[in-house]
């Protein structure tokens, strides 16, 4: 082959041979990102209630999110006070984090009444932060567990919390509106 080429032709096939780039690398698995608002069980829960939330609000490094129970059931409930809620990091590890009940920057709280939901029928209620750093690391939340009531099961809602160093939501009470 050589003779017919010549010495030229040989060096090209060597050449054109060696510079192949490799294939490139498998690109890497897709992470697992929670879509905003989405609620683990979803459907509507034994005790006739399910809570959805909106998309996060910010303003001024403050944030809020509107919590949304309804009577999924076909009896009336009464609720009277807040939800229980928790604050779960990115691996669903509960954090460290303050709940304080009461109006925040981001909405005023009713205060405590009995509130009767009908079936169909809507309460709110609205969790707040601000994303300050001070001292030490920023803290971010993935998600927020919520039952209608003490003792009622959880909802776990994919919300992202960006706590900043603060360690503290603040929420209001269950109303059928929010005040302004």
């Amino acid at each position: 082959m050589l003779g017919k080429l010549g010495l030229p032709g040989a060096l090209l096939l060597v050449v054109t041979g060696c510079s192949s780039p490799p294939p490139p690398p498998a690109p890497p698995p897709p992470a697992e990102t929670p879509v905003p608002g989405t609620v683990e069980p979803a459907g509507c829960l034994g005790t006739g209630i399910t809570v959805k939330s909106g998309p996060v609000d910010a303003a001024l490094g403050h944030r809020a999110v509107v919590l949304t129970l309804t009577n999924c059931g076909t009896a009336p409930r009464t609720l009277t006070g807040y939800p229980e809620i928790r604050l779960l990091d990115k691996e669903k590890r509960p954090m460290a984090v303050e709940v304080e009940h009461g109006s925040s920057y981001m909405a005023i709280d009713p205060g405590v009444s009995p509130q009767t939901v009908q079936p169909g029928g809507t309460l709110l209620s609205v969790v707040s932060w601000s994303n300050t750093v001070t001292v030490g690391s920023p803290e971010a939340g993935a998600y927020v567990t919520v039952a209608a009531a003490k003792g009622d099961p959880e909802q776990r809602i994919t919300v992202d919390t960006d706590l900043g160093t603060t360690g503290k939501l603040k929420l209001t009470a269950w109303n059928p509106k929010l005040k302004d």
